[in-house]
Formats: C-alpha cells, sequence, structure tokens
C-alpha cells in the first residue's frame, strides 16, 4: 500500500469513527472548515499538536528520511551472491545474509551489511562477518569490504559510460 493510499484509508476510517460518535459535524467543508483550520494552527497553545489534516502534508524528517549509496548496495549483493538473503530494508541500508560458503573456501559466514550514507565513500560501508565459530577475521572483513567498494566504482564507471 502507497503512502498517500495509507494516508487516505486512515483518515476516512477516522472521519467514520468520529461522525458515528457525533464529535464531527455532518458537513465539515467549505471556508468555514480552512479558517478553522488555519486559526488552530495559528494558535500558540496548539503548537505541538497535530489534526487531522496534517496527516496529508508531506512532512519527511530529514533525520529519520535514510539513503543508501545505489553502487555500494548492488555490488554486496553481487560480491556476496553465496550467501543466501535473510532480510534485505534498502530504506535503512542493512542486508542480512544467513550462512554460505563462498566458491573454492571450506569455512560458511554470514554477513550483515550496513550502507549508511548516500557517498561512494568507504565510509559508508560497515560489514560484520562471522563463521559458526565466532567473528570472522579482520583480514577477511576488510576483503570483503574492499571487494564490494571495487565493484561498486564499477559500477558507478559503467553507468556513467566511461
Amino acid at each position: 500500500m502507497t503512502r498517500i493510499a495509507a494516508k487516505a484509508s486512515c483518515a476516512a476510517l477516522l472521519c467514520a469513527g468520529l461522525t458515528a460518535c457525533g464529535s464531527v459535524p455532518a458537513n465539515t467543508g467549505g471556508p468555514a472548515a480552512l479558517e478553522n483550520q488555519r486559526s488552530y494552527h495559528d494558535n500558540p497553545a496548539n503548537a505541538d499538536r497535530s489534526t487531522l489534516f496534517d496527516l496529508f502534508g508531506n512532512h519527511d524528517d530529514p533525520n529519520v528520511t535514510l539513503e543508501v549509496n545505489r553502487y555500494i548496495w548492488t555490488a554486496a549483493m553481487e560480491v556476496l551472491n553465496f550467501l543466501p538473503i535473510e532480510s534485505a530494508d534498502p530504506f535503512s541500508g542493512v542486508i542480512v545474509m544467513g550462512y554460505g560458503t563462498p566458491p573454492g573456501g571450506r569455512t560458511p559466514y554470514r554477513a550483515t551489511v550496513y550502507v549508511q550514507d548516500p557517498a561512494l565513500d568507504a565510509r559508508s560501508l560497515k560489514v560484520a562477518l562471522a563463521t559458526r565459530s565466532g567473528p570472522a577475521s579482520t583480514d577477511t572483513v576488510r576483503a570483503v569490504e574492499d571487494a564490494i567498494l571495487t565493484r561498486a566504482r564499477q559500477l558507478r564507471i559503467q553507468d556513467q559510460g566511461y
């Protein structure tokens, strides 16, 4: 369900419920309703309160909206394609992968990848690798991070057409 559809259905249910209990008059449209809405928000006592009309505004908080680098995201999926994906959330940048054995290897690994910034930068990527006996060595983690970042740079170059 899209965000707009969710807002609309929530507003419809809320209006229907309030109208059924008699809290909202049947005719709430027109200029008088808009004037009441304006005066409500203009009153400093109501500054922290919200109304039903606030559902329809586009008020994305930049501190909550996250962006991830698509090249790092795609590169992580390609480099670690031997691991089964348990969950992936492109909005928060977290990929959780189950145990899998790399080609030509003997040790099964599991990984959690966190893409935390829209920049194509090493600081944007955090990788946690674990074996069945505990955390993987820092050299292994660094090698995987380097492989992901190298592939991400290759993907960006392909997109730019160089």
